[in-house]
């Protein structure tokens, strides 16, 4: 039997988004640790391909049917580039000249470019002047982190910010891709699927820019990168496909807020982190965008509650 999706947050499901939080906000740290003696597509193909034997023994422990088809493996391949291959090695190439805690803000603006994208591209979720609203400000606070001066020149760590964004831009669109070619599968084994097609395209990538993968690493690179492709990776998956279940994907939405906070802290405590003054009325702004795009902070101040389904 299914178990309900509830429209309002339970406690567990809170827990379970908060788990997720930390581990997705985590990934900035654990891949600031790992750039110390790795290069960005290189810790991509690590994080990608550490995962696939851990969901692998959950598909196999569920009993889930893989798939034969080769229309499902190519779109998986193409799943695995927009929503791990190209998202992942934009933001670890970004992170070697900015923060992790700003690259954690830059890449909350997911959720706000997303609603514009699925407006645009999904005949069920039309466009509408709240989600324009939205992304509005999130452009606008993206200006505001990054500064006139900075979008003028373009200097490395200009490009890097943009890098985060055409990242979360990746992520915007592998979700359409998801909703239209992979709906009909169960979705820890698109997770699976996605992440051998984008360990797949990884592989000669990286062994062609950054060479075959050295194995003889510090202690502390090769933790950051087990908890980078484990904790990050496939635990994240897990949690985000359950929470889904329990609380739906407008409940789960709420992550977004929740991640820059746990990286911004990592980033301060443990890598001496500070970021600047012109990072927070920018974050402010995106923070805002998205509780637009979301609408419920509207319908709480309003009054006017969405009604549970019957």
């Amino acid at each position: 039997m299914t178990r309900p999706v509830s429209s309002s947050l339970q406690m567990t499901s809170g827990a379970m988004l908060v788990a997720l939080a930390a581990v997705w906000g985590g990934s900035f740290f654990f891949a600031e640790i790992a750039l110390r003696e790795l290069p960005p597509l290189t810790i991509t193909l690590h994080r990608v391909f550490w995962a696939v034997p851990v969901l692998l023994a959950v598909v196999l422990g569920k009993a889930i049917k893989v798939p034969r088809s080769a229309r499902v493996w190519l779109a998986y391949l193409v799943m695995g580039a927009l929503n791990n291959a190209i998202p992942f090695s934009l933001i670890f190439w970004g992170q070697t000249n900015i923060e992790s805690g700003l690259a954690s803000i830059l890449n909350s603006t997911t959720a706000v470019f997303g609603a514009v994208v699925a407006g645009l591209l999904l005949a069920d979720e039309p466009l509408t002047a709240r989600k324009v609203a939205g992304a509005g400000l999130g452009v606008l606070g993206v200006a505001v982190i990054m500064g006139r001066e900075a979008l003028m020149t373009l200097d490395p760590r200009s490009l890097s910010q943009l890098a985060v964004i055409g990242a979360a831009l990746s992520y915007s669109l592998a979700s359409v891709w998801a909703r239209r070619m992979l709906s009909g599968q169960p979705p820890i084994m698109n997770a699976l699927g996605m992440l051998v097609g984008s360990t797949v395209l990884m592989l000669p990538v990286a062994v062609a820019v950054d060479g075959p993968p050295a194995l003889a690493l510090q202690a502390t690179t090769w933790g950051a990168l087990v908890a980078l492709s484990v904790m990050s990776t496939a635990l994240a998956y897990l949690l985000y496909f359950a929470i889904l279940a329990r609380a739906g994907a407008a409940n789960l939405l709420l992550v977004t807020l929740l991640i820059p906070p746990f990286a911004i802290g990592l980033g301060a405590v443990f890598l001496g982190e500070r970021l600047g003054a012109e990072v927070w009325p920018g974050a402010l702004c995106i923070a805002l965008g998205l509780a637009v795009t979301d609408g419920r902070p509207l319908r709480w101040l309003t009054g006017k509650r969405r009604r549970a389904p019957q």
